[in-house]
């Protein structure tokens, strides 16, 4: 098991296929040089949030924190990029653990599916029909048909990606709530979602799953024509995220809570 050292000195750089992140490496390594993945203190990533979730996707279960600089476009969940002080900006560096959700999907022909997600697993409907679903919660029914474009369970680290869009609730990362959103609800027109225990199994049955297909996607990865979709948090997986000192990922949460 990797076990933090009291200053960090060996960093491992990655970087998306972006010209700007590409180069930012080059300059970094020539700079810092560059550990292996398995000796590294910690990993320096180079890009933009999709890239970030990229990268926790690839380092599940390992406590090998992640320190993003932006070099992409919005950067919610990245640093500022500087090449000058990046040891000792690392060194006094906040972390931020983060639950991600377990999606257990089942589709149309009976095969099953799995995925990870760190912001959000949404449910899409595929076609210009608009998707029918029934939301249970541990088991009892709570919501016997929602009209919509779709639904979302979002983490608190990602309730200002995709569900903030949606109009849903911005999360405190120590609430421990999920978020439950609609997206383009049409009936009931006036529901819009709710807070749950993060202890909660969500459950979505997709009625008329052959007239109005849909999609379920977990971050990155899509699973087309389901008919049911099983989503818990997973306690058993913890994400290490380092941001800079004062600029910590809850202050950045409470931050859009008040930007206009």
């Amino acid at each position: 098991m990797f076990k933090p050292e009291p200053f960090v000195t060996r960093l491992a750089f990655v970087a998306s296929d972006r010209p700007e992140a590409l180069e930012a490496k080059d300059a970094l390594i020539a700079r810092y040089g560059q550990a292996s993945l398995d000796t590294a203190q910690v990993i320096v990533a180079l890009g933009g949030d999709g890239f970030m979730l990229e990268t926790l996707h690839e380092n599940l279960g390992g406590e090998r924190p992640i320190y993003g600089m932006n070099r992409g476009s919005v950067g919610f969940l990245m640093n500022e990029y500087c090449e000058d002080g990046l040891l000792e900006r690392i060194n006094a560096a906040e972390r931020a653990v983060i639950h991600p959700l377990s999606m257990f999907a089942i589709d149309v022909h009976g095969q099953e599916h799995r995925a990870i997600a760190m912001n959000e697993v949404s449910l899409l409907r595929q076609t210009r029909q608009t998707a029918k679903l029934r939301i249970s919660i541990d088991g009892k029914v709570r919501l016997g048909e929602l009209s919509c474009d779709g639904a979302l369970v979002a983490t608190p680290a990602g309730s200002t990606a995709y569900n903030l869009s949606a109009h849903g609730p911005i999360i405190p990362l120590d609430a421990k709530v999920l978020a439950l959103t609609p997206i383009s609800a049409f009936r009931p027109r006036r529901w819009r979602g709710a807070l749950l225990a993060h202890t909660a199994r969500v459950t979505f049955e997709i009625l008329e799953a052959d007239k109005r297909p849909v999609s379920a996607v977990a971050d990155n990865f899509e699973v087309r024509d389901v008919v049911e979709v099983h989503i818990a948090e997973n306690r058993d997986v913890a994400l290490h995220m380092l941001f800079d000192a004062g600029r910590s990922l809850e202050e950045r949460v409470l931050a859009e809570q008040f930007s206009v």
